[in-house]
């Protein structure tokens, strides 16, 4: 029987004894959709590199009674993310869920991009998703069951002046995206991603910070405004459970209708 028929139409969001590993969760949209899939019944786990901003993360999904947990590792770093994850499977449990969410942006003229700074973003916001999805992927197919929920960008479908890396970037998650679902749909997983507009997030300080730009971002938005944080929990619930289990290689945009109108 599908889901839809063996659920009440709620059960079916509710992530209760689902684990979610999610990178670059130390602050901003990470931080955000850690507590919110947390709050539909996940335990998670926070990625990133930095130990002290993790455990300080977990002390406070813990404190508000919430299951959390950390795997400190470098997305960049192929044989550190596929080992991190391979040791927690093997030694604490099945990761069902993976939201792909660490990513750099660094602005700059493209004329004038330096190739080092191409380079790593790249290797951050396209590298990192392919790690970590392939880590995780090789588990999820053996059980033949996995979400993954790759984080892209309006980007993933225009463009704007001085971001032309990181729109190439997100471009390529987008298509990525299709290809785990082209590739793995076969053993259950589900490979989508969440498109977010304009949100007020560290990312984007400078912007949100910039009376000019959030006044063309006003007039461009049909919803008129940024994005707030806590709009995009309710994507990824959808995405990370079985309310989703017949979508698949989907980018679902969540910006305030900028992507539909001219």
């Amino acid at each position: 029987m599908s889901p839809s028929r063996e659920k009440p139409s709620l059960a079916l969001f509710d992530l209760t004894g689902k684990t979610a590993l999610i990178t670059g969760a130390a602050g901003g949209i990470g931080a955000v959709l850690a507590r919110g899939l947390a709050g539909a019944g996940a335990r998670i786990v926070l990625n990133g590199r930095r130990r002290e901003k993790l455990e300080a993360l977990a002390g406070e999904l813990e404190n508000d009674g919430f299951a959390a947990g950390i795997l400190v590792f470098d997305v960049t770093d192929h044989e550190a993310t596929r080992s991190a994850i391979d040791a927690y499977e093997a030694e604490t449990g099945p990761i069902d869920i993976l939201v792909n969410n660490a990513g750099i942006q660094i602005r700059g003229p493209l004329e004038d991009y330096d190739p080092a700074d191409f380079e790593r973003i790249m290797a951050t916001n396209v590298t990192g998703v392919f790690n970590a999805a392939q880590a995780c992927a090789r588990h999820m197919i053996d059980r033949r069951a996995g979400k993954i929920v790759n984080i892209a960008s309006v980007q993933t479908a225009l463009a704007r002046k001085g971001i032309a890396p990181y729109t190439a970037t997100k471009g390529a998650v987008g298509n990525l995206t299709k290809g785990m679902a082209t590739d793995w749909a076969q053993y259950g997983i589900q490979a989508n991603a969440i498109a977010p507009g304009y949100f007020d997030t560290p990312l984007n300080k400078a912007l949100v910070e910039d009376d000019a730009f959030s006044a063309w971002l006003a007039a461009r938005t049909p919803a008129g405004r940024w994005g707030r944080l806590e709009e995009l929990v309710g994507a990824a619930v959808f995405l990370a459970s079985d309310a989703s289990s017949f979508v698949n290689g989907h980018v679902l945009y969540v910006d305030g209708a900028m992507t539909v109108s001219l």
